[in-house]
């Protein structure tokens, strides 16, 4: 079942609270943060008041929305893709299972497409707010739900590294209007076999399957983004896709980086952890005594929610 809508008024209270409101002038410091906290982080962003904040998101982020996940055994969408025969999950994204058994995939899309069940979290109302308030230069996805977009957040703040249902193309590249192929898709297989025949061609939303090159603009945006960094947010995501993972290594090194997120993940060769935790290349170094990143575990939400009630503690 899909999570129960989100109640305005409380993400307005909460979202609204301690962490934007007026505080004393900057205090100086020969590190990046006073401490590598969720305190710090409330600091920083309440003195600071950065500018050019880039939200990096992942599946985690979409979690409490009720989307399920179809690579794990039990979720009814994991049993109902079962009767396709997928030698693994992950099948449902490369274009060769795609191109022979097209009807896995339009199942998923139903499922998914954004504004028909699944609405915003507290996680997307933050990203929203950092909009808001002039902090947010751009939020980086790895998600193909377009909750990002449901909160009201500009399309140009939005850079879809793995695609989305906003636009669809044959497979051969030739566009076609997502309203026919989402018309389609809920009409069933016919309609979406007669939406092939009519283009010459089956017919997929621009989401990335493997194999396929990620969108230009994620390239593009990316070079020119990441050096204007004045605080990294990456929340509810593994870091274990490149190139996506990388963007981490291209923030200044004056900028605070922050991982929301249920296990580590992402940290540098030379940071010592579980052989098993992704690994990056100029990655987080948690313990670094220049106190720049900072690990907040645990769910997107919760996280959010208690970074903005913080309030900063009064100087003694």
């Amino acid at each position: 079942p899909s999570a129960a809508p989100q109640d305005p008024g409380r993400l307005d209270r909460i979202l609204n609270g301690g962490l934007f409101a007026p505080s004393p002038s900057d205090s100086n410091s020969d590190t990046v943060l006073e401490a590598a906290t969720l305190e710090g982080v409330a600091e920083y962003l309440r003195v600071k008041k950065p500018k050019q904040v880039i939200c990096m998101v992942g599946a985690g982020l979409s979690t409490a929305a009720g989307i399920p996940d179809f690579r794990s055994p039990g979720s009814g969408l994991y049993h109902n893709l079962q009767r396709y025969d997928l030698e693994c999950p992950e099948d449902i994204f490369r274009l060769s299972y795609f191109q022979g058994r097209p009807a896995a995939f339009y199942e998923l899309a139903r499922e998914l497409w954004p504004g028909k069940k699944y609405r915003p979290t507290l996680s997307h109302q933050f990203i929203k707010l950092l909009h808001d308030k002039g902090l947010l230069l751009r939020c980086y996805t790895q998600n193909i739900d377009m909750l990002e977009h449901l909160t009201g957040l500009p399309e140009e703040k939005i850079v879809a590294a793995h695609g989305n249902f906003a636009s669809a193309h044959t497979v051969d590249g030739k566009e076609v209007p997502v309203a026919e192929l989402e018309k389609a898709i809920f009409a069933g297989t016919e309609a979406c076999a007669e939406l092939a025949t009519k283009y010459g061609g089956l017919v997929k939303p621009d989401i990335v399957f493997f194999g396929e090159q990620l969108p230009r603009r994620f390239g593009e945006l990316s070079r020119q983004d990441l050096p204007k960094c004045d605080l990294l947010l990456v929340m509810g995501t593994s870091l274990a896709v490149s190139p996506f993972c990388d963007l981490i290594a291209a923030a200044p090194k004056t900028c605070p980086r922050v991982l929301v997120n249920r296990v580590l993940a992402g940290i540098d060769y030379q940071q010592e952890g579980d052989e098993e935790i992704a690994r990056v290349f100029g990655g987080f170094r948690f313990n670094s005594a220049t106190q720049r990143d900072v690990f907040l575990p645990g769910d997107c939400d919760d996280t959010v929610a208690v970074l903005c009630r913080r309030k900063k503690k009064k100087k003694k």
